[in-house]
């Protein structure tokens, strides 16, 4: 059999068993080796060949035959030797010397190597001289089937959108054959689905993976498992096959409208929770994922004590106070609530629509409180000297929990130091227990306090402002410092000094102070006059006949103001000016200037000496603006004298008619003494 299976062989490469080498000739390859001696002509050679093949894998019991060489040279004599040199000669191929018959020695891989290229030769038994030039020939390993597909690149990974048209392309699978793809099917391959129908279908021919039904949904199942096989030899019976997972991942559309869980909800909320407080979460359920299940929440109804927004991830209403509540006022309050999708597919626009509707019912829980007051606040009154226990007012508060609880009224006692009033702690009636002084302190911060009587914990105060009312109730006193003299010379009529009466009352509290002399007292050629305004004038003598003193006489005043500097102190820290030219009346056709100096500065004398919680003062400042950009320069008395050396300012005669007045005043004549 072994011989049989060699002829077999041999036979399979080529047309016949057996090859002989040729005689040199010209344009033959390689130059005959030194020492080859050129054998006789012949006229042709019986045949050329120049490749073997051999089956892969086949492994005999011994080595197998493959093909014979054979040299014209030789004639059966035994003196020709054939010698094999190349790729895989000894150890591969092994030749008879003899008989030129060549033997494979192992089993070979055609995927491993597919041909091998050797050198044959004829020479000499005896001397070893080639009888012929050596001749090239190829052995090619025969391709069997003994490669199954298989794909390189797997398993794959797929996704493709939910809702997808049959047809969808998901992916190309490729399997790759090592058999050779040039002879027989061996590398023929087919692809089918083992696992995955109805869902999926595959190309045979490019392993192209595509959609086979409509409408898969990934809400029902996100991930399928598809297993596809590629199968050699066509796919027919015999072949060789491999296989693939194919995990396909179905990606989310908006297909699905938000959905709330239940119709209804129920919660409640203390009354006493001020606004952004939250009062409960919803969710609308919404299969789809991403921005797909994103919502918005809003409130359908109008006004109300309730605001609603969304999470930040789109999931949940948040509902929330935004005015305060009242359960006295309301208990209970039903909302409805709209859940949307943020954005909707125009593909599936039919299964909307993509909004739900639920009604929230909040009850509002009554929560103790503190007693109310009628008022936030309480101004009263009350003449001062009342007797104690006058009524002042009457504060009234009321437990909006239990309107019939009973109320204790207090008050706080650092509010109220004097002690100077009380309250009745049943019906909060305010009453003086000292008689107040307006003049010492004309108003009273109180802090009234109201407690519920079975809950001392809720306690609620309340601003209580009293106000002592004046009344007539102190004598006019003299201003301080009113010591009159004469000075020699002084002409009758003339305006001696101003005389001030102090009011403690407010002004319009009683009747008007009036300033006289009292009959029988004091010396006979002075008269005090009452003006019938703030002062009474204290002058020597009358004019004979009864004549009233002119205008010019009734307001001119002499007096000295004294103005000393920060240091104080010290005569020669002390500028003298008089103030009586400012008080003569303004020439015919100027309007009137301010009042009379005196009397104002008297008033407001009068007033901070009368005034106990004012600050003392030890001297009278009088400061005066002159304004500027005259082109005349300063017009100060201070430091300055009229007609000097330099003749600074000039004569204020000839500064115009804007300045006639400071002309008749400065420029003139002197007044009287």
């Amino acid at each position: 059999m072994p011989s049989v299976l060699g002829l077999l062989l041999a036979w399979l490469g080529g047309c016949g068993c057996a090859g002989r080498l040729g005689p040199p000739w010209p344009g033959s390859r390689g130059a005959p080796p030194q020492g080859w001696e050129r054998p006789l002509l012949r006229s042709r050679r019986s045949w050329v060949w120049n490749q073997f093949f051999v089956i892969e894998e086949y492994a005999g019991p011994e080595p197998v035959l493959i093909g014979r060489l054979h040299s014209d040279v030789d004639r059966g004599e035994g003196r020709v030797k054939y010698v094999l040199t190349g790729e895989g000669a000894g150890t591969v191929f092994v030749i008879d010397e003899r008989t030129g018959n060549v033997h494979v020695t192992k089993t070979l891989d055609r995927e491993e190597k597919a041909q091998y290229t050797l050198l044959a030769q004829a020479v000499d038994r005896a001397s070893n001289r080639p009888l012929e030039p050596p001749s090239e020939f190829i052995i090619k390993v025969q391709d069997i089937n003994d490669n199954p597909p298989v794909f390189p690149d797997g398993p794959y990974h797929a996704t493709v959108p939910e809702m997808s048209n049959v047809g969808t392309s998901v992916i190309q699978v490729t399997a790759h054959d090592a058999d050779d793809p040039s002879y027989g099917n061996s590398a023929k391959l087919v692809y089918m689905v083992l696992e995955g129908l109805p869902f999926f279908s595959v190309d045979p021919q490019s392993g192209v993976v595509r959609t086979a039904i409509p409408n898969m949904d990934r809400e029902a199942q996100a991930e399928l498992l598809v297993v596809i096989q590629a199968k050699d030899m066509g796919g027919h019976a015999g072949g060789l096959s491999g296989s693939v997972t194919v995990t396909v991942t179905l990606s989310d559309v908006n297909d699905n409208p938000p959905k709330f869980p239940q119709n209804s909800y129920q919660f409640s909320v203390l009354e006493t929770l001020p606004p952004g407080s939250p009062v409960g979460r919803l969710r609308a359920h919404d299969p789809d994922e991403g921005d797909n299940a994103r919502l918005s929440y809003r409130l359908l109804d109008g006004d109300g004590p309730f605001a609603i927004s969304t999470d930040p991830l789109g999931r949940d209403g948040i509902l929330t106070i935004s005015q305060p509540l009242d359960f006295e006022r309301r208990q209970a309050y039903a909302l409805r609530v709209e859940a949307a999708n943020t954005r909707v597919d125009p593909l599936y626009i039919r299964q909307g629509p993509f909004k739900d509707v639920a009604t929230v019912h909040v009850a509002v829980e009554d929560a103790a409180e503190p007693p109310a007051f009628a008022r936030p606040s309480y101004q009263l009154g009350v003449p001062e000297n009342s007797p104690p226990g006058t009524v002042v007012g009457k504060i009234t508060a009321s437990d909006l929990d239990t309107p019939s609880s009973t109320i204790r009224y207090s008050i706080l006692p650092h509010s109220d130091p004097g002690r100077y009033f009380s309250i009745s702690p049943q019906d909060g009636t305010l009453r003086t227990a000292l008689p107040l002084d307006r003049e010492t302190l004309a108003w009273h911060n109180l802090t009234v306090v109201a407690t519920e009587l079975d809950s001392p914990a809720q306690a609620a105060p309340v601003p209580v402002v009293v106000h002592a009312l004046d009344v007539n109730d102190n004598v006019p006193e003299l201003a301080p410092g009113t010591e009159p003299f004469i000075c020699h010379g002084t002409v009758p009529g003339q305006l001696i000094q101003t005389i001030w009466a102090l009011d403690r009352d407010e002004a319009g509290a009683g009747s008007r102070v009036t300033i006289h002399s009292p009959p029988g007292l004091g010396p006979s050629d002075l008269t005090v006059r009452d003006n019938e305004a703030l002062a009474g004038l204290l002058a020597r003598g009358r004019p004979k006949g009864g004549a009233r003193m002119t205008p010019a006489e009734e307001g001119e005043v002499r007096e000295n103001i004294i103005s000393y500097d920060d240091e104080g102190g010290g005569e020669a820290d002390t500028q003298a000016f008089d103030m009586a030219a400012l008080q003569r009346p303004p020439p015919p056709g100027l309007p009137s200037g301010p009042p009379r100096l005196a009397t104002c500065l008297a008033a407001r004398l009068g007033r901070a000496d009368a005034d106990p919680r004012a600050p003392p003062y030890d001297s009278l400042q009088v400061y005066g603006y002159e304004g500027g950009g005259t082109p005349c320069g300063s017009l100060s008395p201070l430091g300055s004298s009229w007609g000097d050396s330099e003749g600074e300012g000039g004569d204020p005669g000839e500064w115009g008619p804007l300045f006639r007045t400071l002309a008749e005043l400065y420029g003139g004549q002197e007044g009287p003494a």
